[in-house]
C-alpha cells in the first residue's frame, strides 16, 4: 500500500495521531486544499463566524479539557484575525495550535493577494511558530507544534503552511520521536530546595498558600488540596487558579488582588510565608509590588524559570512541574508533622483567628433589591443553579469580577476567562469550544452588554450546531468597568462608555431560531434562569441590572493591596 499523500492529507493524518477531535476555523483561498481533504474526514470542523473567535473557541476547548485546542484560518486577514486569540493564549498559558494558510512559496515576499508575514507577525505572540518550507518536514513540524504547545509552560504554537505544501505529494512516514535539543523542561525540582521548602512551611507562624493557573494547567489540584490540609494553611487562588482548591473547602479564602476580598489581601499583607504555586506575581494581584507581602519569605514553584524572580524575588525558588514538586513536598511535610512545635501551633491558631476576623469584618456580601436587579444577586443565583459544577465562561469587565467573587468552582477547568489580556468578546466563543469539548456539562457564557456585541456573529454558530449554551448578558447600559474608573478616578467625567441600542433579546434569539428574553424585575430573575437551564437548546437572557453598581473591594492603580476601596464614597455632610 502506497503512503503517497498530499500535504493536506498528511496534515490530517498527523492531527489524527494527535487525537484531535475538532478544528475551529474559517476557510479561504489558500486553505481550500485542506478543506477539500476534510470533506469526508472524521475530524469535525466547526465553522465559526470570525477567525478571532476560532482562536477563542480553541481556547475554550483547551481550558475545559487540558488538551490542545486547534484553530485554522486562511492567509492574510484570516491569519491576522487570529492574533488577539494567540496573545490571549500566550498570557494565560493555554495550549492551542493555530494552522494558517500562506500564499504559494514562490509568491512569498511579492505582496501577493492576501499575503501577510504571518510568521513575523506572530513571532512575539506565540510560544513558538513555524513556516513550512518543505513538504517532507510537515509531519515533524506538526508533531513538534503539539509537543511544544502542551509541555512545560503551555502556550500557543502557530504553523504557517503555503498552498503548494497543501497541494504537493510525498511519501508519508509516521514520526517516531520528538527531539528538540534547545527545548529543555525541568520538571522534578531540586531535591534540596524541596526539603528546605517543607521545613520552611512547618516553621512558619503565618503561612499563606497563593495558588495560580499553574495548578490548573499542571493538574495539581489534588496535590494542592493535600498540602493545604497537611499544613492547615489559608489559601487564595488567583483569577486563573479558581477551582484549583474547591471554593467550598474550609481553607479557601477567596481570590486576591485588585478585586480580591479583604481577608485575602490582608492575609497576604501580613503573612510571614507566601507559598506561591504556579503563579507569576501579576500586577493585578500584587498591586504596588514593593508593598506586596512585605513581611513574607517567598517559596516560588513554577515550571517556567523565566517567572522565578521576574517580578518578586523568591527566597526559595523551585523550578519544576508543580504536580511533581508538590507530591514530593507533601511527603516530606507529612514526615515532619510530628516535629511541629507547640508554639508554632498556637501561633497558627491565632493566625486563623485573624483571618476569620477579616472575613467577618468585610465579607463579599451579595446585595439585593426589590426594585432593581443587583449584579451580585445575578451571580449568586447562577452560583445556586450551577452548584459549583457548571462551566462558566466569562467575558471581560465588571461581570467577570463579580463572577469570580460570587460563583463557586469546586472542580478545576470550570472557570474560563481571559485573564492576562482581558479580551472583550472572549466569553461566547470560549463557551462554544467548551460545549463541544464537554457536551455533558451545563455551560454558561456570562457577558457584559459590550462584550456580547463584540461576539454577536457567533450566535449563528451556536444556532447552527444546536449548542445548549446559556447566554447571560449582564446589561447595565455601559462599558461598566471603564465607567467605574471614570467615576472613581476621573471626576465622573463619563465619556464614550454609554451603550445604547441594545437589541431586543427575544427577537435577536428568535431570528436565529432559539429562545431569548429580557428580564428587568428581581422577582423574574430566578424563574428566568431556571427556565433557561431547563431549555434543551441555547437560551439568551438579557438581564438589566443596576447601571451604576461598582465592583468592590477595589485596589486603585498603583496602590498596595491592603489599600482597598471597600465601598462607594459616602456623601459629604453639608
Amino acid at each position: 500500500m502506497s503512503n503517497l499523500m498530499s500535504g493536506a492529507k498528511m496534515l490530517l493524518e498527523c492531527l489524527v495521531r494527535e487525537n484531535v477531535e475538532c478544528i475551529f476555523g474559517y476557510p479561504g483561498g489558500v486553505t481550500l486544499p485542506l478543506y477539500d481533504a476534510m470533506y469526508d474526514h472524521p475530524i469535525r470542523h466547526v465553522l465559526v463566524r470570525h477567525e478571532e473567535n476560532a482562536a477563542f473557541a480553541a481556547q475554550g476547548y483547551a481550558r475545559s479539557t487540558g488538551r490542545v485546542g486547534v484553530c485554522c484560518a486562511t492567509s492574510g486577514p484570516g491569519a491576522t484575525n487570529l492574533t488577539t486569540g494567540l496573545v490571549d493564549a500566550l498570557l494565560d498559558s493555554i495550549p492551542i495550535v493555530a494552522l494558517t494558510g500562506q500564499v504559494t512559496s514562490k509568491l512569498i515576499g511579492s505582496d501577493a493577494f492576501q499575503e501577510a508575514d504571518t510568521f513575523g507577525i506572530t513571532r512575539s505572540c506565540t510560544k513558538h511558530n513555524f513556516l513550512v518550507k518543505n513538504l517532507a518536514d510537515l509531519p515533524q513540524i506538526i508533531h513538534e507544534a503539539f509537543y511544544i504547545a502542551a509541555t512545560g509552560r503551555p502556550g500557543p504554537v502557530l504553523v504557517d503552511i503555503p498552498k503548494d505544501i497543501f497541494q504537493g505529494h510525498a511519501q508519508y512516514s509516521p514520526v517516531g520521536a520528538i527531539h528538540l535539543p534547545g527545548y529543555k523542561i525541568h520538571t522534578d525540582g531540586h531535591a534540596g530546595q524541596i526539603r528546605r521548602a517543607a521545613q520552611m512551611m512547618w516553621e512558619s507562624r503565618k503561612p499563606m498558600v497563593y495558588a495560580g493557573g499553574g495548578i490548573i494547567h499542571g493538574a495539581a489540584h489534588e496535590e494542592l488540596r493535600e498540602l493545604v490540609e497537611l499544613l492547615d494553611a489559608p489559601t487564595v487562588c488567583t483569577l486563573m487558579g479558581l477551582g484549583g482548591l474547591p471554593s467550598d473547602h474550609p481553607n479557601f479564602i477567596s481570590m486576591p488582588g485588585m478585586h480580591g476580598s479583604y481577608a485575602a489581601n490582608m492575609g497576604i499583607t501580613e503573612a510571614d510565608l507566601l507559598i506561591a504555586l504556579g503563579v507569576r506575581f501579576d500586577d493585578r494581584v500584587t498591586g504596588r509590588l514593593a508593598a506586596f507581602a512585605p513581611h513574607a519569605k517567598v517559596i516560588h514553584v513554577d515550571i517556567d524559570p523565566a517567572e522565578i524572580g521576574k517580578n518578586r524575588n523568591a527566597d526559595l525558588p523551585i523550578v519544576g512541574d508543580v504536580k511533581k514538586v508538590l507530591s514530593k513536598v507533601n511527603k516530606i511535610v507529612a514526615e515532619l508533622a510530628p516535629q511541629a512545635k507547640p508554639a508554632v501551633a498556637a501561633d497558627r491558631a491565632a493566625w486563623w483567628q485573624r483571618i476569620r476576623e477579616w472575613k467577618a469584618e468585610h465579607p463579599l456580601a451579595a446585595e439585593y433589591s426589590t426594585t432593581e436587579i443587583k449584579p451580585q444577586h445575578l451571580m449568586k443565583e447562577i452560583d445556586r443553579i450551577s452548584g459549583g459544577k457548571a462551566i462558566v465562561c466569562s467575558d471581560v469587565g465588571q461581570h467577570q469580577m463579580w463572577s469570580a467573587q460570587f460563583i463557586r468552582f469546586n472542580e478545576p477547568r470550570l472557570w474560563l476567562n481571559s485573564g492576562g489580556l482581558g479580551s472583550m468578546g472572549f466569553g461566547m466563543p470560549s463557551a462554544i469550544g467548551a460545549q463541544f469539548a464537554r457536551p455533558d456539562k451545563l455551560v454558561f457564557a456570562i457577558m457584559g452588554d459590550g462584550g456580547f456585541q463584540m461576539s454577536v456573529p457567533e450566535l449563528a454558530t451556536i444556532a447552527s450546531y444546536g449548542l445548549p449554551v446559556k447566554l447571560i448578558v449582564m446589561n447595565n447600559g455601559y462599558l461598566g468597568m471603564v465607567r467605574q474608573w471614570q467615576e472613581l478616578f476621573y471626576n465622573n467625567r463619563l465619556n464614550a462608555v454609554t451603550l445604547d441600542c441594545f437589541p431586543d433579546a427575544e427577537k435577536l434569539a428568535g431570528a436565529y431560531g432559539f429562545k431569548g428574553r429580557t428580564i428587568e424585575s428581581p422577582a423574574d430573575l430566578t424563574p428566568a434562569l431556571e427556565e433557561a437551564v431547563r431549555e434543551p437548546g441555547p437560551y439568551l437572557l438579557n438581564i438589566k441590572v443596576s447601571p451604576y453598581e461598582n465592583v468592590y473591594p477595589m485596589v486603585p492603580a498603583g496602590g498596595a493591596i491592603n489599600e482597598m476601596v471597600l465601598a462607594p464614597p459616602k456623601p459629604v455632610a453639608v
